[in-house]
C-alpha cells in the first residue's frame, strides 16, 4: 500500500512538471522569446521571494532554477574586497558611519572628493573570510555561499515574485519584438488598419502596431479599418510601451520593394533599379539598367500586357510611373528621364553637375510638366540641376541619336543669319 502510495506521489509530482514544462514552452511560443530568457525571469522572481522572506536587506540572493527536477538552489553572492576597492568606516551608535552617513555602495564624490564605495557585510567578503570558503581566493572574486532551501512563502513574497515575472516577461516580449522588426527595416510588410485616431492610423502588423504618420500618408489616400494594406517599415525605436514602429506609404524605396516583389527579374538582380524620383500620389519617375544581353529592363518591369507595372500602380493608389532606361551618357540619361517630352540638345556643365535641355516650344509645357513636377522628377532622378529651353522650329528636320527615334525639327537660326 505504501508502495503504490509512493508510485502516485512520482507520478503525480512528473505530472505536475510535465505541465509545468508545457507551460514554460507554450509562453515562449506566445510571447515570441526563448526558453532561457523564461528561465532567467523564473529565478529572479524566485530569488526576490527567497530574499523578501528570508533574506536581508542588501542582501544578493541568485536562484538557480532546474527545469527537469523542479528544484531550485539558492546562493548567497558576495564579492571579495580590501581597503583599495571598499572604504572601511567604523560604525557610530546608530549604526551607521559617520563620515559617509547615506552614501549609497558605489563610488561618490563627497566635498570635491572622490571616494570608495562603503564596505557592505552583506554584499562584501574581506580576505581572511573569503580563504575560509575558497583557499585561493583573490580580491575580486565572486564567491556564492549556499543557503539553505525554502518551500514556503508569505502572500507578500509571493506578490514580489508575481511583479517580477509580469515586468521581466514584458520586458522580454518587448525586446524580442524591438529585435524582430529592426531587422526588416526597409521592407514591405502586410497589416490591417487597427485603429484611427485623428490623422494618425495605427496598422496591426500581427505582433506589434506601427503608426502611419499624416506626413508619411499619401495625399490622395484614405484608410479605414479592417483595411489590408501594404506599408514600408521605414523606422523601429526602442520604447517604454514595445517598439516605437514607423510606417510610410510615401517613402521612394516602397516602390522599389514593390517591383521587388512582382519582377523576379529585379529579385534575381538581373535588372537593376538605379535610381527613383517619387513625388507620392502624383507620380514616380524609376530608371531601370540590365547589363545582361537578352534582357529587356523595361519590358521586364512592365510584364506581358502591363500585368506587373500595374498590380505597383493599383497598390500605391494609382500613382504614375515612368520606367527610364538608365544610361552611363548622362546626357542621353537626362534626355530619357524627360519623358514623354521629346529632347533636341543637351548641354552638360560638369563641373556644376547642370544641364540645359532644349525641347521644341510647343513640347515646352509637357517637359517641365504640372507644377514643374516633370522637371523636378527627373532632377531628383538624375542628381543634376536640369533648365529647360523652348525652341522655335525651323525649317530643318534632323534625327538626333540616342535623345529621339523619329524625326524631330532643329533650330538653325545660326545657319540662316549666315
Amino acid at each position: 500500500m505504501a508502495k503504490k502510495k509512493i508510485i502516485e506521489e512520482e507520478e503525480s509530482q512528473s505530472g505536475r512538471l510535465g505541465d509545468f514544462g508545457s507551460a514554460i514552452s507554450a509562453l515562449c511560443e506566445e510571447k515570441g522569446i526563448s526558453k532561457e530568457k523564461v528561465i532567467e525571469t523564473i529565478e529572479a522572481a524566485l530569488a526576490a521571494a527567497y530574499k523578501k522572506d528570508y533574506g536581508k536587506k542588501g542582501q544578493n540572493i541568485r536562484a538557480v532554477f532546474n527545469e527537469k527536477t523542479g528544484d531550485t538552489n539558492f546562493f548567497l553572492v558576495k564579492e571579495v574586497v580590501d581597503e583599495t576597492t571598499r572604504e572601511f568606516v567604523e560604525e557610530s551608535e546608530d549604526g551607521v558611519g559617520e563620515e559617509v552617513k547615506g552614501m549609497k555602495e558605489k563610488k561618490v564624490v563627497i566635498d570635491d572628493e572622490e571616494r570608495l564605495p562603503r564596505y557592505n557585510l552583506e554584499r562584501d567578503l574581506v580576505m581572511d573570510e573569503a580563504k575560509k570558503i575558497k583557499k585561493d581566493a583573490k580580491i575580486g572574486d565572486v564567491l556564492e555561499i549556499v543557503l539553505e532551501k525554502q518551500q514556503d512563502y508569505g502572500r507578500v513574497a509571493a506578490q514580489t515574485a508575481k511583479q517580477v515575472i509580469i515586468q521581466r516577461i514584458r520586458e522580454a516580449e518587448r525586446d524580442s519584438m524591438f529585435e524582430e522588426y529592426k531587422n526588416r527595416e526597409g521592407e514591405i510588410i502586410g497589416g490591417i488598419v487597427q485603429r484611427i485616431e485623428g490623422r494618425n492610423v495605427f496598422i496591426d502588423l500581427g505582433k506589434s502596431v506601427g503608426v502611419l504618420f499624416p506626413s508619411e500618408q499619401a495625399p490622395n489616400e484614405n484608410y479605414r479599418i479592417g483595411q489590408r494594406l501594404k506599408v514600408y517599415l521605414a523606422k523601429v525605436e526602442a520604447g517604454a510601451k514595445g517598439p516605437g514602429i514607423t510606417l510610410s506609404r510615401i517613402h521612394g524605396d516602397m516602390v522599389r520593394r514593390l517591383f521587388e516583389l512582382e519582377v523576379p527579374e529585379i529579385f534575381a538582380g538581373t535588372v537593376e533599379i538605379k535610381s527613383i524620383a517619387r513625388e507620392a500620389g502624383e507620380r514616380t519617375k524609376m530608371a531601370v539598367f540590365s547589363s545582361e544581353e537578352g534582357i529587356d529592363p523595361i519590358g521586364s518591369c512592365v510584364g506581358q500586357k502591363g500585368t506587373r507595372v500595374q498590380a505597383v500602380i493599383d497598390e500605391i493608389g494609382g500613382e504614375k510611373i515612368d520606367i527610364i532606361l538608365w544610361n552611363e551618357d548622362i546626357a542621353k540619361f537626362i534626355a530619357a528621364s524627360l519623358s514623354p517630352a521629346k529632347v533636341l540638345k543637351v548641354e552638360i556643365k560638369e563641373d556644376l553637375k547642370e544641364a540645359n535641355v532644349s525641347v521644341p516650344e510647343d513640347q515646352l509645357s509637357l517637359a517641365i510638366g504640372k507644377k514643374g513636377q516633370n522637371v523636378r522628377l527627373a532632377a531628383k532622378l538624375t542628381g543634376w540641376k536640369i533648365d529647360i529651353i523652348g525652341v522655335k522650329s525651323a525649317t530643318e528636320v534632323v534625327a538626333v541619336e540616342g535623345v529621339a527615334e523619329e524625326v524631330i525639327e532643329k533650330e538653325v537660326k545660326d545657319i540662316e543669319k549666315e
